[in-house]
């Protein structure tokens, strides 16, 4: 049993023996065939990257002869344009020193010639002296007195002809002067028109009584001057029952006067503080109507997108007389016949009624500068932005600008009828105002002076100047030079009263 085991035992180790022989056999096997074939796959491997670094080589190579070609390239080029540049540096250098020479012979020569000149002048000189010499010989007479006489004689002559240029003009002024002086009565006459002056720079202010009169007045005539000094209007209260007469040259004032009398004699307060307080009031209630009337007027015409400005202006015209004709009045004549017109001859009749309306806008401006009224109309027009044929048929309504639109002639002969009717216009008013608005302005460019105020139908003048500004002595001074410019600028009817008016005012408040 034993040995049977044992030889068991022998045998299974005998047979592992055998299999781990032939196991590791197969192991040597395979090894030996895995190696092989690596080494076939790597020898492939090192033959494509040789083949690969072989093409990149010959890839870089070629681009490196590129690039070594276009900057080998470049460098022919730039060398050419050197070349160039300094056969065209050789050429100009050729063309200065050619130059240079020529210079250096224009240089000798006229250095030549300014020898040839000095010593002509040195003997012309020469010949100069010896010729006074020569001359003084003769006449006996040095150069200097010969010098003197000949200016004596040219005084007397100059003389003799100032004083037949003066027997002249004496002679012109006698011949002229009895012309001159029938136009300088005609204009006179003219000025002092009592019907046109009344008319046109009065209104009755009626009253229930003549107590009333005291009481406008106040105590001490301080409610009359508070109320003359707000409004710029000289009331006069004399005997006439039951009427107080308002004068002043501007309607806008005699109408706020008026206005703002009613309120204070309605209402009984009659003092400084409410004079002042009232006049302003109507003052805003006046621009207020002036708005209004321009758009009443603008929509009764049918006239639309008129600016806001233009609006007030129109507005303004009802307080505006033009020779004695309302101006608003003849505006909207003007306007109505220009429609009329344009129509029958196939035109727009709403762009000519729209500048016959405007036409004289001109002549309602805020400041009134030195200009025609139909230009600065027609600038007013072009400021707020009218059409070019409106503001060239307002320019040109007068001549004073070109007609340049169909509408214009129109405007223009439309105008002439509205003012040829009989009655309608007096040329006396327009210098009359004018002649007043001038002597306000003249009084105004005195510096201190606030207001000024033609009263009287211009036989006045009373200038408001600030007691801050102007002393008691400065005033009486400011009234003598104002009436002295008035004097030697102006022409004017009889004499003109000049009050310059300083006072001091102390306001307090109780709390």
């Amino acid at each position: 049993m034993e040995l049977t085991i044992i030889v068991a035992v022998i045998a299974f180790i005998l047979g592992g023996a055998i299999s781990y022989l032939l196991w590791n056999k197969l192991l040597a096997s395979k090894r030996s065939k895995i190696i092989q074939d690596a080494e076939t796959e790597a020898e492939v491997i090192k033959k494509e990257k040789i083949l690969q670094a072989k093409e990149k080589f010959l890839q870089l190579k070629a681009e490196h002869e590129k690039i070594v070609s276009e900057r080998n390239s470049r460098i022919a080029q730039a060398e050419n344009k050197i070349k160039q540049r300094e056969t065209m540096v050789a050429q100009k250098y050729e063309e200065l020193q050619r130059k240079q020479k020529e210079v250096d012979a224009i240089r000798d020569t006229l250095t030549t010639q300014m020898e040839l000149v000095d010593k002509r002048n040195e003997e012309l000189e020469r010949m100069h002296r010896e010729s006074v010499e020569k001359l003084e010989a003769l006449s006996g007479l040095s150069a200097e007195e010969a010098k003197t006489q000949l200016i004596d004689s040219l005084k007397a002559e100059a003389k003799t002809q100032a004083m037949s240029y003066i027997n002249e003009i004496v002679d012109e002024a006698k011949m002229t002067a009895a012309k001159e002086s029938k136009r300088i009565v005609v204009q006179t006459i003219q000025r002092v028109a009592t019907e046109a002056a009344v008319e046109n720079s009065v209104t009755v202010f009626n009253i229930d009584s003549d107590e009333i009169k005291g009481r406008i007045i106040g105590r001490e005539g301080r409610n009359i001057r508070a109320l003359e000094a707000a409004t710029g209007v000289e009331i006069i209260v004399d005997d006439t029952p039951e009427a107080i007469i308002l004068s002043a040259f501007d309607p806008v004032r005699r109408e706020i006067a008026r206005l703002a009398l009613h309120q204070l004699v309605t209402d009984g307060r009659i003092h400084p503080a409410r004079i002042e307080e009232v006049v302003q009031k109507v003052q805003k209630q006046i621009e207020d109507e002036i708005v209004e009337i321009g758009k009443r007027t603008t929509i009764d015409l049918g006239i639309h997108g008129l600016h806001p400005e233009l609006i007030r202006l129109v507005g303004k015209m009802k307080y505006r007389s033009s020779y004695g004709q309302n101006l608003l009045q003849h505006s909207r004549e003007v306007a109505n016949l220009c429609a009329i017109m344009a129509s029958e001859l196939g035109l727009n009749a709403k762009a000519a009624k729209r500048a016959g309306l405007l036409h004289d806008i001109g002549k309602v401006p805020d400041d009134e500068p030195e200009l025609p009224h139909a230009i600065l109309g027609m600038k007013l027009a072009e400021k707020y932005k009218e059409k070019p044929e409106i503001c060239n048929a307002i320019g040109s309504h007068h001549d004073e600008v070109e007609m340049t639109t169909l509408i214009a002639p129109i405007v223009q002969v439309c105008d002439a009828i509205s003012g040829a009717r009989p009655g309608a216009r007096r040329e006396v008013v327009e210098s009359y105002i004018k002649r007043l608005k001038e002597m306000e302005d003249l009084a105004l460019s005195y510096p201190g002076v606030l207001k000024t105020y033609a009263i009287q139908a211009g036989r006045e003048l009373r200038v408001i100047v600030g007691s801050e500004k102007v002393s008691d002595e400065e005033a009486n001074k400011l009234s003598f030079e104002i009436a002295r410019k008035i004097q030697d600028e102006m022409t004017y009817p009889g004499q003109v009263k000049i009050t310059v008016i300083r006072e001091t005012r102390a306001i307090s408040y109780a709390k």
